[in-house]
């Protein structure tokens, strides 16, 4: 199903999230609903930054745009004309820089991309971490519990306030009565007097009990605030560091918002009651008065708690980001982002009221440009929830370090105001794309180890990892970008890169010069990354389906292949070469001994050129009397090739395959048995095996019908159709043209290359060549 239908089809909530995704002008929700086809066939990963492609990905949007206007001009559709006349108008300002259009609606396709796998994340989630979910559940169970008793508590005392009134207004009633009636009789003077008394009496311990209610009222508030504040939004944010680098976490604040909002309404009423003691007060009172002496105190705790509240309930929700980011909390000068800080102390009156300020002038090198004020509304959030979502910002400086975005603005309501602050988790802020890398290894690292979130100095003296916990992290970096997180195998291979050989890693350590040293270029990180973005771009499928065993040194690969039946074969990282893949296999020599045999790396370089499968599905070796011959037949542990990867095979041959063209093709590896130790310069995996050198050249290529020739780029092939031996004069002369024709075209690629053609060697061409021409001669003579 095409990635706009399903997520059409999801639940309200993620449909919200789409809502306010495409609530912005880069990329309108109608191009992209009646373009959603067209939009998802295209290669945007490659238009960023291939400039001639992006050209032509703009042009043909355009004219998409206008066959879309032609259309609704036949259905006299004034509004969407308007609007696709505005929207062409404004994509035509990419017409200087058309990468920049194919990288915003990149970034737009892996936010998609994101909300579906929140959705389908929602279910697994359920299924991780059973024991402490339960946990989690009971103590939930247990906070709602003490809402509802804290919810009960103030019921009742709203009731002892009504009760205390009543008792207050016979006490003054029986008491105005007596001032006014003139009694003579001593002794009915003295039991009315006695009476009185009794009430006053009973109305100064209705008091002091209602004093002492309101104060086990704001003990229980207190404790609840406690447990809100100080754990249930510690782990929160928490969830929310570890969820910004890729961790499953949910950090959906909705339940935090109704807790926050009942212990706020609480306090409120519980200053309600105060003042309505006030007012008592102020129409009885005697000496000793226990709500003259008790009351300012409760009134200053009260209003103390309810700031404390208020304070920690103004938060970050959306943490800085930008459209093109590797990830959130990195920032490029003069490139928009945008975040969202919400409250959750939710007063419906409040909505519009309050007014949010953002800035960096704790740090007075930067500027922010943009909307820099928005009030909280609840239009803007997908569950009604009091949001300010800033999406036009811009930061400057050129900076190396940690920085922070605060947000400020004041609460005010019945009485009470208070200045509010939230701060994003530390940002870093570059200036060209190319530091997203080290960038996000910041991120990265600050995220995983501080609990800290305003610890700008982290890296003056940055912690180490433990490896348990860097190992989750690591996984987590698989499991967002793919759906598929790192196995205990996978992750024993990067223990074993990084320590060595250990029986138990549990207690190493990875220190931050070893993850990502300035500087340094073979860094593990830039290593872990280039075979992530690699996966990512090229083999998400073929991953998710754990296809690729990937992480496995060359020893284990050695070990597990040599038990298995010939022609076995895994896929693995590359250790040598950044963002690079490779398959071994297993071979039986003369004398029956298993040797296992592998190929070049692949990288980006190939598999922009061809897909992973169709290299594996084609690759052959030349065996005795140079016959061409797959040896991989088996993805290990022992599932048949095809039966492995079928799914994912291109039917598409001749005419209508997308990287040859004009005659019947098959897209092979070809390489000479003598070639599988070749030397390399990337000599760490050569001498392990890496050396297999496919053919560079395409054997069977025809010219176009103005007479230039095809040529693809750099495409590894091998044709399948032969060349024919005439017996006519004038076959052999159109054999010799072809032949000549061909040699003239690659004769200096492949000489440059170094490379076979096809299955003959370059050698044997020119004696061939020769016996032509004199048998062509010898038949045209006669």
């Amino acid at each position: 199903m095409a990635q706009w239908d399903r997520l059409r089809q999801l639940p309200a909530v993620y449909r919200q999230q789409l809502h306010e995704l495409y609530d912005r002008d880069a990329l309108p929700m109608d191009i992209r609903h009646y373009l959603s086809v067209w939009i998802e066939k295209q290669e945007w990963p490659r238009a960023a930054r291939d400039h001639d492609l992006a050209v032509v990905l703009l042009q043909v949007l355009l004219e998409n745009l206008d066959i879309q206007h032609s259309r609704f001009v036949q259905e006299e559709s004034f509004l969407m004309q308007h609007n696709i006349r505005r929207y062409k108008q404004n994509f035509q300002r990419y017409l200087e820089d058309p990468c920049a259009l194919a990288s915003t609606i990149l970034w737009f396709l892996e936010k998609e991309r994101e909300i579906l796998q929140s959705a389908d994340l929602t279910e697994k989630v359920q299924y991780l971490q059973v024991e402490q979910e339960a946990m989690e559940i009971s103590s939930q169970q247990d906070l709602e519990r003490k809402m509802a008793g804290l919810r009960n508590e103030v019921q009742c005392m709203e009731h002892t306030i009504k009760c205390l009134e009543e008792q207050q207004d016979e006490f003054d009633f029986k008491y105005q009565t007596h001032k006014m009636e003139v009694v003579v009789d001593e002794a009915v003077k003295k039991n009315q007097i006695r009476v009185l008394q009794n009430l006053v009496n009973k109305l100064n311990e209705s008091r002091k009990s209602t004093l002492s209610d309101l104060n086990k009222l704001l003990d229980r508030t207190e404790h609840l605030i406690d447990i809100l504040v100080r754990k249930e939004l510690v782990d929160w944010q928490r969830r929310q560091q570890k969820a910004s680098i890729g961790a499953p976490d949910d950090v959906c604040l909705n339940q935090l918002e109704k807790w926050f909002t009942c212990v706020a309404v609480c306090l409120f009423q519980v200053r309600e009651f105060l003042s309505k003691l006030d007012e008592l007060v102020g129409k009885v009172s005697y000496d000793n008065d226990p709500v003259k002496a008790h009351k300012p105190a409760l009134q200053k705790r009260a209003d103390t708690l309810l700031k404390d509240l208020l304070q920690s309930s103004f938060v970050v929700e959306t943490q800085p980001s930008m459209p093109q980011g590797k990830g959130p909390m990195v920032l490029r000068t003069n490139v928009q982002f945008s975040v969202k800080t919400r409250l959750l102390v939710k007063f419906p009156e409040l909505n519009h009221s309050m007014k949010v300020n953002v800035s960096m002038e704790r740090y007075r090198r930067f500027n922010v440009l943009g909307t820099k004020t928005k009030a909280l509304n609840m239009a803007e959030s997908q569950n009604g929830g009091m949001v300010a979502d800033f999406r036009h910002l811009i930061p400057l400086t050129v900076t190396e370090e940690l920085h922070i975005i605060f947000f400020d603005t004041v609460f005010e309501l019945k009485g009470l105001s208070v200045e509010l602050q939230a701060s994003s988790l530390p940002v870093v802020i570059i200036s060209n794309s190319s530091q997203q890398q080290s960038a996000w290894a910041s991120i990265l690292w600050f995220n995983m180890l501080s609990q800290d979130t305003k610890d700008v100095k982290f890296f003056a003296n940055s912690p180490a990892a433990a490896w348990p916990q860097f190992a989750e992290m690591l996984s987590w970096q698989f499991l967002a970008a793919t759906k598929r997180g790192l196995n205990n195998d996978q992750l024993e291979m990067i223990a074993h890169r990084l320590f060595g050989k250990h029986e138990n890693y549990d207690t190493c350590k990875v220190a931050w010069s070893k993850f990502c040293k300035e500087n340094t270029p073979d860094t593990f990180w830039v290593w872990f990354d280039g075979i992530l973005v690699m996966v990512k771009t090229y083999l998400e499928d073929l991953w998710r389906d754990g296809l690729i065993m990937g992480f496995v040194s060359k020893g284990k690969e050695k070990s597990l292949l040599k038990r298995k039946q010939r022609g076995t074969f895994l896929l693995r990282f590359s250790e040598s070469i950044i963002g690079g893949i490779t398959f071994s296999w297993v071979e039986i020599t003369a004398t029956g001994e298993p040797d296992v045999k592998t190929v070049q790396p692949f990288t980006k370089v190939d598999l922009m050129q061809i897909p992973f499968q169709e290299i594996i599905r084609n690759f052959q070796i030349l065996e005795a009397d140079n016959i061409p011959e797959s040896p991989l037949l088996y993805l290990y542990p022992n599932t048949p090739k095809d039966e492995a990867f079928g799914k994912y095979y291109s039917t598409k041959s001749g005419d209508d395959n997308p990287y040859i063209k004009y005659i019947k093709t098959k897209l092979v590896f070809v390489s000479k048995e003598n070639t599988l130790e070749a030397k390399s310069p990337m000599s760490c995996d050569m001498v392990e095996g890496e050396g297999l050198e496919p053919v560079n050249g395409l054997y069977g290529e025809a010219a176009g019908e103005s007479g230039s020739p095809h040529h693809p780029v750099q495409l590894k092939a091998l044709s399948n159709s032969k060349l024919s031996f005439h017996h006519r004069a004038s076959g052999f002369r159109l054999c010799f043209g072809l032949l000549e024709y061909k040699i003239s075209t690659h004769v200096k690629v492949f000489r440059e290359q170094g490379n076979v053609l096809s299955c003959i060697s370059w050698g044997c061409w020119l004696p061939l060549l020769h016996a032509y021409a004199l048998l062509s001669a010898l038949l045209i003579t006669k």
